[in-house]
């Protein structure tokens, strides 16, 4: 049975722009988890490439996509602690953390993702579907 369904779309450059500023390694830090960090390459010390910008701006629309499905808006739970991740496919997929993973458990709940970019804009979608 179906949960919730949420999507997001996300201005590439805009998330490029928060990661780049000045207190882009805070963002980071406070948006994309560890695994996140580390496959995206964070923080940019390098101009990012443009998977890279991509990818960020996917991820960030797949946390969005979560809360909206979870129907928990943006005080559910920590961003970082819904993390969107690839397989060596390519197929993207949540790892939860901390309350987010608390709350999947107990409610016993899946969540499948799918991701999709194109020009300027990505955007991410989100099934939460009970066990």
């Amino acid at each position: 049975m179906i949960y919730g369904i949420g999507c997001d779309l996300c201005a590439i450059q805009r998330t490029e722009k928060s990661l780049r500023g000045a207190h882009g390694a805070t963002f980071a830090k406070r948006v994309y988890g560890d695994a996140e960090q580390a496959a995206l390459q964070l923080p940019w010390v390098q101009p990012p490439t443009k998977t890279q910008r991509q990818s960020a701006a996917a991820n960030f629309a797949a946390k969005e996509a979560f809360l909206k499905a979870a129907g928990r808006g943006l005080g559910g739970f920590d961003l970082a602690d819904v993390q969107a991740l690839r397989r060596k496919s390519g197929a993207p997929y949540y790892v939860l953390s901390g309350s987010a993973a608390a709350w999947m458990e107990e409610n016993g709940l899946i969540a499948y993702l799918t991701l999709t970019h194109e020009g300027d804009t990505a955007m991410a979608v989100c099934l939460l579907e009970k066990r």
